[in-house]
């Protein structure tokens, strides 16, 4: 499939490139949301509706809510599988150069 680990690290570039900012918005809703509604709910601040942060935590305000956590737990799991490639954890070992 890939002749070398160097090309198979270019494609985990490339599609952890492509992945990245089309996630940041989706991931960075989900985060912010549910810190907020877990601080609205425990420390009663005034002015939030829980309510509205879940509907956005869920995608229920986008009417998204039956894919909207897939989506988000499968593009995460895919950032970070891209980004654990990278790292070159999944290096095939070399052998040792044998003593002359």
């Amino acid at each position: 499939m890939f002749k070398n680990f160097q090309t198979f690290q270019k494609y985990q570039r490339k599609y952890h490139r492509f992945l990245a900012p089309i996630l940041l918005l989706p991931l960075t809703l989900t985060v912010i949301t549910g810190m907020l509604a877990t601080l609205v709910e425990e420390w009663h601040l005034p002015g939030l509706k829980r309510s509205l942060l879940m509907d956005i935590h869920t995608g229920e305000i986008f009417h998204l809510e039956a894919i909207y956590p897939l989506l988000d737990g499968l593009g995460l799991l895919a950032l970070i599988l891209t980004g654990l490639s990278m790292l070159g954890w999944f290096k095939p070992k070399r052998s040792p150069k044998p003593l002359e």
